[in-house]
């Protein structure tokens, strides 16, 4: 009978630590539950968590047609490896003009590079606001412009953490699509 008492004992402590402790290194946050979106993507397509985003790869050159932009889609994402040719003077008329917003993935700087000319993203000392943010987000409707920065979650870099940032982008996105930000 005694050793029956610690084991079971030793199992409930067991059963009590491993159940309470939490990874400190991701969130649980809500999925985007809107509407469908259509987001235009330079770069490698993102994994997100949502069915209801349909992602389509698109170049600079389609970028540069700005005016068809909007009719395409509900946003546009230019994925980390082409931060450098996106602040390219050419396309400051792209993201000001557009009628879209515009997400800068894993930008360290703040927007202005991308929508001020002859402002280098490279050599830019304009920093986010808070340096831990792993999105920069644009959008200019013609007359004021509106700017966002997601940041990851304890600044941990992985696959939950940067999917939950793409949620919250899609529920921006949705705001913008009806109408919040005009």
């Amino acid at each position: 009978m005694r050793r029956i008492i610690p084991n079971a004992l030793i199992i409930l402590i067991f059963i009590f630590v491993t159940g309470c402790t939490s990874n400190a290194d991701t969130v649980d946050t809500p999925l985007y539950s809107g509407k469908g979106l259509y987001v235009g993507v330079v770069g490698e397509v993102p994994k997100v968590r949502e069915d209801q985003i349909h992602f389509t790869s698109i170049s600079f050159d389609e970028l540069e047609d700005y005016t068809k932009l909007s009719s395409n889609y509900d946003a546009v994402i230019i994925m980390k490896e082409h931060l450098q040719e996106a602040d390219d003077n050419k396309y400051v008329k792209v993201y000001t003009k557009a009628g879209i917003p515009f997400f800068f993935i894993g930008a360290t700087k703040s927007f202005m590079p991308f929508v001020l000319e002859d402002v280098s993203y490279e050599h830019s000392s304009l920093t986010n606001f808070n340096n831990n943010m792993y999105v920069t987000g644009y959008f200019h409707n013609g007359e004021k412009f509106r700017s966002w920065e997601y940041g990851i979650y304890n600044d941990k870099v992985n696959e939950p953490n940067i999917k939950s940032v793409y949620s919250q982008m899609f529920t921006t996105i949705e705001s913008i699509k009806n109408g919040m930000y005009k």
